[in-house]
């Protein structure tokens, strides 16, 4: 695109090959961010970049080392809210500088590459899928507490490109308590739960109104169903921000209402929010290291005895079975004729956990997500057992999903 010319980077509009450097790149990005947090919302509206950007100057202000990715690409707001001007420029290691709020929190966003800030971005899956591997692997993000990314509403191409390129990033889920909103909500919900993407928790924003003149607290959007949600689901519930003018003014001037109104309720809703995330993550810190199972059952289609990226018409699968850690058993297996929901089901039917492909169409990783087998895409064209090791050892190296169509 043109604005990304003019600052002499550049995002990339085709995929890249399994094997591109970017990848060791992404992986090394990744091992240096100790929390992974996407901000989702089921639909607009709801104040989820608010949200975004309040809660990463709060983990911010309490120390944490804190970067912010703005993967809604085609409504980029971060750097309004946080009144970004310049654009991203390369460093001496041709890696992208993300820009700096303060000390401790310094962000990235498409709309810092363009130099017409009201243009447009037109974009399709691909396109997107390899631009949030460069806001990774390409950008300095150097040794942070938290990565928080915030996603456009729904449960599209971006979230669900940083739940495959991101495995172990949690969900905080933004909501009003209006009804509507709580629908799409459990909406998301599903998502996460459907690419087994743990949620952090849920965040009722928008929860009441105090009059600034008589004092009276008006329930602007009714109240309580984002808590009520959160226990149905049985999630977290992390907090309620309330309803402030000053939020949109700020917001529009470039300026944070945690600095500029110190004492209000919004700020002390954040800090408080800042403060459980912090408690919940050395919680779960060990659970989450912890949570691969014992045994374990893949599946790999072949061609030539090697994975191949044509998964929906292979002729034949490995279905390797793994107990702590070691391969015990492989069979190879000759999969029914190729239709949609066929191998998925017939997958669950041997037992399958987790399935490695090169490529896989986002239909039919929904698909296997229903019947609880895990996704990898994007893995390289090797024997089955070489990448069942490599997976089992954190160190599987995997590329762009090379879509099956």
């Amino acid at each position: 695109m043109e604005g990304c010319q003019k600052t002499g980077c550049s995002i990339e509009d085709s995929p890249k090959n399994p094997q591109d450097p970017l990848d060791a790149s992404i992986k090394d990005s990744l091992n240096k961010i100790k929390n992974k947090l996407i901000v989702m919302s089921g639909k607009g509206g709801v104040g989820k970049t608010s949200v975004s950007v309040n809660l990463a100057i709060a983990l911010a202000n309490k120390g944490f080392k804190v970067g912010l990715m703005d993967v809604d690409l085609h409504g980029p707001d971060i750097p309004r809210m946080l009144g970004f001007k310049d654009m991203i420029n390369l460093n001496q290691n041709q890696k992208l500088n993300p820009l700096s709020y303060s000390e401790n929190l310094k962000a990235v966003s498409i709309e810092s590459f363009t130099a017409d800030k009201d243009n447009a971005i037109i974009w399709r899956g691909p396109i997107k899928h390899s631009t949030i591997r460069q806001f990774i692997g390409n950008v300095e993000w150097g040794e942070l507490d938290y990565l928080i990314i915030d996603s456009p509403p729904g449960t599209g191409d971006e979230p669900l490109t940083v739940a495959q390129m991101i495995p172990d990033a949690k969900a905080i889920i933004v909501t009003t308590p209006q009804e509507v909103s709580l629908a799409d909500v459990r909406k998301s919900i599903s998502f996460c739960k459907t690419l087994s993407m743990e949620i952090l928790g849920l965040i009722e924003n928008m929860s009441g109104f105090t009059c600034p003149h008589c004092g009276e607290k008006l329930e602007l959007f009714g109240s309580g169903g984002g808590e009520r949600t959160a226990k149905k689901a049985e999630i977290n519930f992390l907090g309620r921000i309330p309803f402030d003018q000053n939020v949109v003014a700020c917001g529009d001037s470039g300026t944070s209402i945690q600095e500029k109104h110190k004492d209000s309720q919004v700020t002390g809703a954040f800090l408080s929010i800042a403060d459980i995330i912090s408690e919940i993550k050395q919680e779960t810190k060990q659970e989450t290291k912890n949570r691969r199972p014992n045994t374990m059952k893949f599946a790999i289609p072949l061609a030539n005895g090697k994975l191949t990226a044509h998964f929906g018409h292979c002729q034949e699968f490995a279905l390797i079975e793994v107990e702590e850690n070691i391969i015990k058993k492989k069979e190879i297996l000759v999969p029914p004729p190729h239709e949609p929901g066929v191998l998925p089901k017939w997958l669950h039917e041997q037992n399958v956990n987790v399935i490695i492909a090169g490529g896989m169409g986002n239909k039919a990783q929904v698909l296997f997500n229903e019947q609880n087998i895990k996704v990898v895409t994007g893995a390289p064209p090797l024997e089955p057992e070489e990448l069942i090791n490599s997976y089992l050892n954190n160190a599987l190296v995997t590329g762009n999903n090379l879509c099956d169509h």
